[in-house]
């Protein structure tokens, strides 16, 4: 390489760094920072009793379909509270068609799901419990099975002060207990709140690249690392759901259940996200930002779990993002323009993984409580 050439090239580097490092000055991204305590809604104080009686049914198979999945199955304690497949496991002959979110944290969601489709645990419990490929349970099945428990009957009235079981309570029971699967004590949060030797050398510039040269502050900012919004990053599809007979089946379901146009129902097999909650255009191919908090634990990533490493992330991103399929199959983009190659070094990426890394503290772990026993009752 020429003198010219090393001199252009270390300009063009320079110029890289400067652009990065005055990403956050120039917009009012919520500043990154030590996560608060847990939300709590007025109508469903935490308290003991609650906690106890949502564990229990965090396990129980009873809240589901044929009694062979529980919470805990797609969202298991020893694999990062959830099941680290790149596609959920589905309820028996389904098999769904997205990655398993963390329930670790899962408190501070204002929209939870992929597409935003619920806004509160109160709610994600019952679309999950009867989601027909995940729990498809029925409402009267689930509330008869809690009835014929005599514990149950014991704890669901000092929980809530009913003689019988309801299933509503049973949904704010179990979001009682997520709330306490919080964690507040990472390196990044202990950093954060002034112990300066929290974070290695290493971290701290895998900090200054996250917040500007990477970019990943435009849309993982806050003290949760995520703005809630919706983006097309062109996420390359997994194997799994086009090698796999019964997820085209499951997705070809989904498709109809969601009310697709016919042209849509026979042409697509991309899964068009936001989309099927607004039936915009603009919507195709859009996700919600995930929380980056707990995913050491979590992989593989994605909202289809394509990436099984963080080293991975970082180079998808690092070539600007993907292809935009709903370019290729509609014939216009929804693809997020924050997207552009980024020109990290090697030991850039490196610095930002160990970063990532920070954002988790020690592996909460939990032994399945044994369930009680039914009783035939009057």
């Amino acid at each position: 390489m020429t003198k010219k050439h090393t001199t252009r090239t270390l300009t063009v580097l320079v110029m890289m760094a400067a652009a990065g490092s005055a990403l956050a000055a120039k917009h009012s991204f919520p500043q990154l920072g030590a996560l608060g305590p847990v939300p709590v809604p007025d109508d469903n104080k935490i308290t003991p009793a609650k906690v106890a009686l949502g564990k229990l049914l965090y396990f129980d198979p009873r809240l589901g379909g044929d009694m062979s999945t529980s919470c805990a199955d797609c969202h298991s304690p020893s694999m990062g509270w959830q099941d680290n497949q790149p596609l959920c496991r589905g309820y028996p002959g389904t098999e769904h068609w997205r990655n398993c979110q963390t329930i670790v944290n899962s408190a501070y969601y204002t929209q939870l799901f992929w597409a935003g489709s619920v806004t509160s645990l109160e709610k994600q419990a019952p679309s999950a419990a009867r989601g027909a490929v995940a729990g498809n349970g029925e409402r009267d099945m689930m509330e008869e099975r809690l009835a014929q428990v005599p514990l149950y009957l014991e704890m669901f009235e000092e929980a809530f002060g009913t003689p019988r079981p309801l299933l509503r309570d049973a949904w704010r029971a179990i979001a009682t207990f997520e709330r306490t699967l919080v964690q507040r004590d990472t390196p990044f949060d202990l950093y954060m709140l002034g112990d300066k030797k929290a974070l290695s050398k290493a971290q701290k510039r895998g900090k200054k690249l996250f917040e500007g040269k990477a970019g990943c502050i435009q849309c993982h900012n806050g003290a949760f690392f995520t703005d809630e919004k919706y983006y097309n990053l062109g996420v390359p599809t997994a194997p799994e759901f086009k090698e796999s007979v019964l997820h085209q089946i499951t997705f070809r379901f989904e498709q109809y259940a969601k009310g697709v146009t016919e042209d849509i129902y026979r042409k697509t097999k991309t899964d068009l996200g936001l989309y099927y909650r607004k039936k915009g255009k603009e919507d195709m191919g859009k996700f919600r930002t995930p929380t980056l908090r707990y995913l050491t634990f979590t992989a593989p990533y994605m909202h289809n779990g394509t990436f099984f490493e963080l080293s991975e992330v970082i180079d998808f991103y690092n070539e600007g993002g993907g292809e935009d399929r709903i370019q290729k199959n509609f014939g216009h983009s929804t693809k997020t323009k924050l997207l552009k190659p980024l020109g990290l070094t090697d030991g850039e990426k490196e610095d930002l993984v160990t970063f990532l890394e920070s954002l988790t503290g020690e592996e909460i772990l939990m032994d399945a409580p044994e369930l009680p026993k039914d009783a035939v009752l009057n």
